[in-house]
């Protein structure tokens, strides 16, 4: 191991390391090109959810407490994969796979901080859907500005206390064996396997956040959706039945996108063993890829955005005539 800092106490030798070294992918083709192409949805991402936060800015008819959610789903996604990619190449495609012991306790707790603000914003909205649809009259009673940014500093700070815990207990390991983690960023869940002392409770927390944070607010999105289907079987008039159900499309969409691909993936991480390189493609784009389309997907897919957006463009244009004339 790479240079170690050590400190004995009560006859115990306590390591931590100055470095970790980051594995990544072993014996894999071309893999450099799996980097640019991590690039490449990298600049799409920034771009997509740069513009839909722009838009709902710009547009009057989207400052609604519906677009302060999916404007702070888009602010998650930006930084998620802010806080992940731009790291990933400059880790294995320039070699810098060294990262310091404090630094990779950073780059931990923003990329789990990060990805959880999604799961969570996502479950906002469907609460959002389900507010909207069962109880349609006194919607704007219960969904107010003030409860929504109320909820948002509430997922914020229980999100920064528990992976600021999640993450602190990292240090109460003893690594006096390898540092070499072998995924493709700081992975909580493969670190506290390399400590050579007692990690039962980093392995209860990593347990803890798969129930509480993947599949709690799954639970409840079926849960509201369930309440949803309910609720347009009352629904006399087949075109209101199908106007109600579109609005609930996107999301639906973000849903399947953002939790079929997480939960598979540690359901199979916990049945079967996966080869190291099939388990980091499997992460990093579940990672990556629902922070790139959903801008997308609430571009394309919602009405009101749509209507924004060619509003803003004519806007525009008939000032850039103005100018010219």
């Amino acid at each position: 191991m790479s240079s170690m800092q050590s400190n004995s106490s009560a006859n115990v030798s306590f390591v931590r390391p100055a470095t970790f070294f980051i594995k990544g992918f072993s014996n894999v083709p071309y893999v450099k090109y799996y980097y640019v192409f991590l690039s490449f949805v990298y600049v799409v991402t920034v771009l997509g959810n740069s513009f839909i936060m722009s838009i709902i800015y710009l547009a009057r008819r989207l400052h609604t407490v519906k677009y302060i959610a999916v404007c702070h789903l888009a602010l998650s996604d930006l930084c998620g994969s802010s806080a992940l990619i731009p790291k990933v190449i400059d880790t294995f495609l320039f070699e810098h796979q060294d990262i310091s012991y404090e630094a990779c306790l950073a780059n931990m707790f923003f990329v789990y901080h990060f990805m959880n603000l999604q799961s969570l914003t996502i479950l906002i909205l469907a609460y959002d859907r389900l507010v909207a649809i069962c109880f349609p009259l006194r919607y704007h009673a219960i969904v107010t500005k003030t409860a929504m940014f109320l909820i948002i500093g509430v997922i914020w700070i229980f999100s920064v206390t528990y992976f600021s815990v999640l993450v602190g207990l990292v240090n109460r390991l003893s690594f006096c064996g390898s540092n070499v983690i072998d995924s493709h960023f700081c992975d909580q869940g493969l670190i506290y396997k390399l400590a050579c002392n007692d990690n039962s409770i980093n392995l209860m927390m990593g347990r803890i956040s798969f129930g509480l944070l993947m599949c709690t607010p799954l639970i409840l999105i079926i849960i509201s959706y369930f309440c949803i289907a309910l609720a347009l079987l009352k629904i006399a008039h087949g075109a209101e039945r199908i106007k109600a159900m579109k609005t609930c499309t996107s999301h639906l969409m973000l849903v399947a996108i953002g939790y079929i691909p997480l939960i598979s993936n540690n359901i199979a991480a916990l049945t079967t063993p996966i080869d190291p390189n099939t388990r980091i493609i499997n992460n990093s784009l579940r990672q990556i890829i629902p922070s790139m389309l959903n801008p997308i997907i609430y571009t394309l897919k919602t009405e009101e955005v749509m209507q924004s957006i060619k509003k803003l463009y004519k806007r525009s244009t008939n000032t850039t005539k103005k100018h010219d004339m």
